[in-house]
């Protein structure tokens, strides 16, 4: 059973960071690729960054630049790092298996941790 679990989230400043972590469970971790998705309220998911087994990244033109995707095989961990921090960055992150996690389909993803993003 495929199990990920997410944390770090929290409420924080304009302009600040946050680190989120994902811890991975119940299947072949290093083989698989991994992505980052959130929902903001009153809207749908939408997919924010995946890095693939081979280690390649990628992301959304909003979050370029600001975001960083890393992963630890010997953990079964992903990671989020979330710099300069913007109000529209506010919703629920979640931990996906796999690069395809949208609106429509996100078969596999945790529970999410809320992230706050005041003025």
């Amino acid at each position: 059973e495929v199990q990920l679990v997410e944390s770090g989230g929290a409420l924080v400043q304009a302009g600040g960071s946050l680190r989120l972590s994902c811890v991975a469970s119940g299947f072949n971790f290093r083989l698989e690729d991994m992505s980052w998705a959130r929902q903001a309220p009153g809207k749908g998911l939408e997919w924010v960054s995946g890095i693939t087994k081979g280690l390649k990244t990628m992301y959304i033109t909003s979050v370029k630049g600001r975001f960083t995707i890393s992963r630890d095989n010997t953990k079964n961990m992903i990671y989020l790092e979330m710099n300069n921090l913007k109000i529209e960055d506010t919703g629920v992150y979640y931990c996906a298996k796999g690069l395809l996690c949208g609106d429509a389909f996100c078969p596999d993803r945790g529970q999410g941790t809320q992230v706050t993003v005041y003025d």
